[in-house]
C-alpha cells in the first residue's frame, strides 16, 4: 500500500468518458468567485476591524491581506490551467504530493465549507429578521432562533439552504443565472454605498490614521485575510467551464483584484464618514448611511446584504458537492456520493452537503467553531502552495495555460503567509482541528486506502 501514490495529471487533459456540459464562461466564474468572496469581508469586518484593531489604517490591512491572497491565487491559477478538475484543491495535491495528503485536504475543504454554510445561513436569518422588523414583522423566537439562544429552530436558515440546494439541482445552466443575478444585486448595493457615502466623507476622521500602531495593522490583516477566502471554490467548477485552461486563471485573478479594490474603497469611505471608534457594528455600512441621514440607501444596502449572503451559500454548496463527488469518483469515499441526476449534478453529494449545512444553521451554535472554517482553508491553501513547487519539479514538461511567476519564491511566500495566520488562531481551535485531522487519517487507513481506485489499478 503506497499512501503517496499520485494521480496522473494527463488524464485531465484527455477528459472523462462522461464529460459534463460546459456552460460557464469567464463572466460566470468571475461572478461566482466574487459572490463567494464578498460577504462578511465588506458587510461586517470593515467596522469591527477599524474600531478594535487598525482604525483608518485598515486600508493598509486590506492591502496586506490582499497581497497574501494574490500569492495563493497565483498558485491556484497555474494548477487550474494545468489540471482542470472538479476536485479543485484535492486534485492539485493528488497529482503533486500524493493520495493521503490529497484525501486529508479534500476532507478539510469539505469540513470548512460545510461549517461555513451553517454559519452564513444563520447570519442570513439574522439579516432577514432585521429587515422584517423595520416593516413591523416579528418572527416568533421559537422558529427563528437556535435552541442555544432560547428558540427551538432557526427555520429561515434551514429553508434558505434547502432552497439553494433545489436551485443547484436544476443544473449548472439554470442555477448560474440565479447566482449571477444575486451577485449583481449585491455589487449594486455596495455601489450605492460608495456613490452616496463619498459625499459625506470628512478627511479629519482620518487624522489619527494608525491609532493602534503597526501591530494593529498586522492584526487587522490577519483578520481580513478571511475576507478574501472562497476563490478556491471556483476551481471546482473546472469540468463545467468553457476552455478552463484560460478561463479559470482569468476568473481567479480578476475576482481577487476586483474584490480588493472594492474592500479598499469601502474601507476608505466608511472610516471617513464616522470616527473609527464608533464603527464597532455588525452592519457598519448601513449604520454609516443612517448616521448621515440616508435611511433609504441604508435599507437598500441591508437588502443587498440578504441577497449577497445567498450567493455565498450557493457557491459553497456548489463547490463542496463537487469535491465530495471527486473523492467518491476516486473511491476514497463511498461510491454513492458520485451519483448524478439527469442534469449531471452530483445530487447525492449536494443533498448531503445541503442537509448537513441546513441542520447546522437551524440547530447548532457555531459561533465558537467559526474559526475552524478559517484554519481548515488556510491549511489547504498552504498545502496547495507547497504542491506547486513539487508539481513543477516532477512535471517540468507539462503544458500549462498559465505559469505562476518566480517559482519557488511565490509559493513559499504564499505558504508562509498561511502558516503565519494559522499560528495566530486560538489553541482551542487548533485542538478541534487536530482532532478532525486524526479522524480523517484513521478513516483513510480503515476504508479509503483499501478501496482507492489507484490502489486497485496497481
Amino acid at each position: 500500500m503506497n499512501i503517496l501514490k499520485k494521480q496522473d495529471p494527463y488524464i485531465f487533459k484527455t477528459g472523462n468518458k462522461k464529460e459534463k456540459k460546459r456552460h460557464l464562461g469567464v463572466f460566470d466564474l468571475t461572478l461566482m468567485s466574487i459572490g463567494t468572496i464578498i460577504g462578511t469581508g465588506v458587510l461586517v469586518l470593515p467596522g469591527v476591524v477599524a474600531a478594535t484593531m487598525a482604525g483608518p489604517s485598515e486600508i493598509i490591512s486590506f492591502i496586506i491581506a490582499g497581497i497574501a491572497s494574490i500569492l495563493v491565487v497565483l498558485c491556484y491559477a497555474e494548477f487550474a490551467s494545468s489540471v482542470p478538475s472538479e476536485g479543485g484543491s484535492y486534485t492539485y495535491i493528488y497529482v503533486s504530493l500524493g493520495e493521503i495528503f490529497a484525501y486529508v485536504c479534500g476532507l478539510a475543504v469539505v469540513f470548512g465549507y460545510v461549517l461555513a454554510i451553517g454559519v452564513i445561513a444563520n447570519g442570513w436569518s439574522s439579516y432577514l429578521n432585521n429587515i422584517l422588523q423595520t416593516f413591523g414583522v416579528v418572527l416568533p423566537k421559537a422558529i427563528s432562533t437556535i435552541p442555544a439562544n432560547g428558540g427551538v429552530v432557526n427555520l429561515p436558515a434551514i429553508l434558505i439552504t434547502l432552497l439553494i440546494v433545489y436551485i443547484l439541482s436544476l443544473g449548472t445552466r439554470e442555477s448560474k443565472k440565479f447566482n449571477n443575478i444575486v451577485v449583481l444585486v449585491k455589487i449594486s448595493a455596495i455601489a450605492i454605498f460608495i456613490i452616496v457615502g463619498v459625499f459625506y466623507v470628512k478627511p479629519e476622521n482620518w487624522a489619527v490614521f494608525m491609532p493602534f500602531g503597526i501591530g494593529g495593522v498586522f492584526t487587522g490583516a490577519s483578520t481580513l485575510f478571511s475576507a478574501y477566502t472562497g476563490f478556491d471554490i471556483t476551481a471546482s467548477a473546472a469540468e463545467e467551464t468553457k476552455n478552463p485552461q484560460k478561463t479559470l486563471p482569468i476568473a481567479l485573478i480578476s475576482s481577487i483584484v476586483i474584490c480588493g479594490i472594492i474592500y479598499i474603497v469601502v474601507s476608505l469611505i466608511v472610516t471617513g464618514i464616522i470616527p473609527y471608534n464608533e464603527l464597532n457594528k455588525s452592519d457598519a455600512l448601513a449604520y454609516a448611511l443612517t448616521f448621515v441621514g440616508q435611511p433609504i440607501p441604508a435599507a437598500i444596502l441591508s437588502c443587498g446584504a440578504v441577497f449577497g449572503l445567498l450567493s455565498i451559500i450557493f457557491a459553497n454548496c456548489f463547490g463542496t458537492s463537487r469535491i465530495l463527488s471527486a473523492l467518491s469518483r476516486d473511491n476514497l469515499l463511498p461510491k454513492f456520493l458520485n451519483k448524478s441526476n439527469s442534469k449531471n449534478v452530483p445530487i447525492t453529494a449536494l443533498l448531503i452537503v445541503g442537509f448537513v449545512g441546513a441542520f447546522l444553521g437551524g440547530f447548532v451554535n457555531l459561533e465558537a467553531l467559526a474559526h475552524l472554517w478559517t484554519i481548515a482553508l488556510l491549511f489547504v491553501y498552504s498545502m496547495v502552495s507547497i504542491s506547486l513547487i513539487a508539481f513543477r519539479k516532477t512535471n517540468p514538461e507539462f503544458k500549462r495555460g498559465f505559469k505562476t511567476p518566480f517559482v519557488p519564491i511565490i509559493p513559499i511566500l504564499a505558504a508562509a503567509c498561511c502558516v503565519f495566520l494559522m499560528i495566530n488562531i486560538s489553541l482551542i481551535i487548533w485542538i478541534y482541528f487536530i482532532i478532525f485531522l486524526l479522524i480523517a487519517i484513521i478513516f483513510y487507513f480503515v476504508y479509503s486506502s483499501r478501496n482507492s481506485k489507484l490502489n486497485k489499478n496497481n
